[in-house]
This record gives structure tokens, C-alpha cells and sequence, in this order.
């Protein structure tokens, strides 16, 4: 049995999902939105007051313009965002809107996705002024992404440049990184695409790792799963390259086993296997971050950027389809 701890993380997640799911069920029609909202206050240690989520979301909606992708659901996600982050959410809502511009200005399309990004530049600055130099760098990078790959960079991948925007190293040494990841995964066994191209950048965010380290340890965790009867399949790589930031992940696979049995069993969840898997992992990695010698190790802050990118990507895997129709509005 797992800790006492991940167990009231579930049962907290469960029970933000039905207040959300109360209030928003003729507003948010896809339930997987709603496990994204509830499992942003969950694994950031948040408490959740519905009157303060809806104030937050109510703001946004009367401060965009009225084709503006906030003026949907997103702002939903926007609102759990700013809430968990920031101790003065509004204020920080429209430095996100300044972001946002910026990455209009540049060549970034409009839409979900540099809302998104725009969140993860703000999240990973610790001043305003520092906003323009990643803004410039999240440019270079999506462009040599696009370059690398060009079929399977899109506007989902705005998120990701963001974040790597970040690290503090050469674009170049990143980039290149990320190419030598991408070529020796599909060696062992992971299949070309875009999932591969998000796990390869995920990998990238920690650079105090080797390379051949962190193939090694994903081809182990894939075996791993395999053994244990989870099947892994691409939309779940990003859940992979987190794991394999971890040093030790020998008692993991056991407790996500079931933890995923336990979500498919809720009555809420039971039609959403493969994202309960996702939170099950991400709810597993929680705990680790957690233990004091990885705050010592430095790899929290690792670890929350790689939770903002799970988020980028779950969102991705809902919005994609509206967030390409509303291309061409704000």
C-alpha cells in the first residue's frame, strides 16, 4: 500500500473535481479539462476555494476581448494557473496578457498554446524585466524545432520552448541535445513523433544528467512498465522522461500500478484510464519531490517544470482541435 499522503492526494483531487465539476458541467464539457484544473491545485500544494477560483475566472472573462480564446473554457485553466502561482492573481493576469503580445509581436500564432507558453515564461522568471530575453529565446528555439523537425513542430509545441527557454545554457548545446536524445530513443525502441519530441525536451530541462544515462534509465522504465502489465503508449512518453529524471524509481512502477486501479475505479474517472495513469505518475512524482535530499539536490525546481510541461501537454491533447480553428482570433 502506498503513503497516507499520495492517498489524500487522490481523495483531494477527487473532491476538487466534483466542485468544479458541480459548478462548470454545462461550461466545461470535456471532464479531462476539469482533472486538469483539480490536479493544478493538487500538486502544487494548494487549497482550493471555489468563490476565489470563480472571482479569477469571472475577472479574465470581463478583461479579454470577446473573441479572445479566454473568453472559453481556457480561462478555467488560466484562473487554477494564476491562482496556485501567484499570491495576487488579477495583477499577475495582465503581465500575462503583456507576455502574451510579446509572443504575438514575435512570430508565435495566437491562441491556447502561447497562453500557455506565456504562463510558462512567467512562472519560470523571477523578475518582469527578465520576460524579454526569454520571449527572444523561446523565438530561437521554436525555430530550430521547426528546423529539426519541421512536420512535427506546431503551435503545441509553443509551451515547450518556453520552458526551455530557461535553462541556462547555449541553444545550440540544447538543441543538439535534444536531436541526440530523439535519434538514440527511437534506436531503443520508442517510436518517432511528436510524443518523442516532447520527452526528449523534457530530458533537456535537466542538464546535470548525461545523456546516455537518461536513455538508459527510459528504456529501463519502458521495460519496466511493460513487466508490470502498463501499457505505455506515445501520448505517455512525457510521463516516462519525468520518471527518468528520478534516481531511483525501483519501488515506483508498483505503487503507480496502483494508484491507476484505484482512479479506474472511481465512478468519476472510469472512462478516463490513460489520463489516470498520467496523474497517477504525476501524483507519484509528487511524493518524491517532496523528500528533503531532492529539494537539497536542486531537482524540485526540475521537477515543477516538468509538471508544467505534463500540464502543456494534457491541455494540448484537448484544445488541439479548437485551438487550430480559433487560429486566427485573439
Amino acid at each position: 500500500m502506498y503513503s497516507e499522503t499520495l492517498n489524500e492526494k487522490i481523495t483531494t483531487f477527487e473532491t476538487i473535481y466534483k466542485q468544479l465539476q458541480d459548478k462548470l458541467k454545462w461550461k466545461v464539457s470535456d471532464k479531462r479539462t476539469l482533472m486538469v484544473m483539480a490536479s493544478t491545485y493538487v500538486l502544487n500544494h494548494q487549497p482550493f476555494q471555489l468563490d476565489q477560483f470563480l472571482d479569477i475566472s469571472n475577472y479574465i472573462k470581463r478583461h479579454v476581448g470577446a473573441f479572445s480564446t479566454l473568453q472559453s473554457y481556457q480561462r478555467f485553466t488560466i484562473a487554477a494557473m494564476l491562482d496556485v502561482r501567484f499570491q495576487n492573481p488579477k495583477e499577475k493576469f495582465h503581465q500575462l496578457i503583456d507576455v502574451y503580445d510579446q509572443l504575438i509581436k514575435g512570430d508565435f500564432s495566437r491562441g491556447s498554446f502561447t497562453y500557455i507558453a506565456a504562463m510558462a515564461i512567467m512562472t519560470n522568471s523571477s523578475k518582469k524585466s527578465s520576460y524579454n530575453e526569454q520571449v527572444d529565446r523561446s523565438f530561437i528555439i521554436y525555430k530550430e524545432m521547426k528546423k529539426k523537425h519541421f512536420f512535427l513542430t506546431s503551435s503545441s509545441d509553443y509551451p515547450l520552448a518556453a520552458l526551455l527557454s530557461g535553462v541556462n545554457e547555449d541553444i545550440n548545446n540544447l538543441m543538439n541535445r535534444v536531436e541526440w536524445l530523439y535519434e538514440n530513443l527511437s534506436n531503443m525502441g520508442f517510436k518517432k513523433g511528436n510524443d518523442l519530441q516532447f520527452l526528449t525536451h523534457i530530458l533537456t530541462l535537466d542538464s546535470s544528467i548525461s545523456p546516455q544515462t537518461l536513455v538508459s534509465r527510459s528504456t529501463h522504465l519502458l521495460d519496466a512498465f511493460k513487466q508490470a502489465g502498463i501499457k505505455i503508449k506515445k501520448m505517455l512518453y512525457p510521463q516516462v522522461g519525468m520518471l527518468a529524471l528520478l534516481e531511483d524509481t525501483t519501488d515506483l512502477i508498483d505503487t503507480i500500478r496502483l494508484v491507476t486501479e484505484q482512479m479506474n475505479h472511481i465512478k468519476n474517472f472510469k472512462w478516463t484510464k490513460d489520463f489516470n495513469l498520467i496523474f497517477a505518475i504525476n501524483f507519484v512524482i509528487s511524493e518524491k519531490i517532496d523528500d528533503n535530499r531532492l529539494l537539497e539536490a536542486g531537482l524540485h525546481t526540475i521537477m515543477e517544470a516538468m509538471m508544467q510541461a505534463q500540464q502543456a501537454v494534457m491541455i494540448a491533447s484537448i484544445v488541439g482541435v479548437s485551438a487550430a480553428n480559433s487560429s486566427g482570433t485573439n
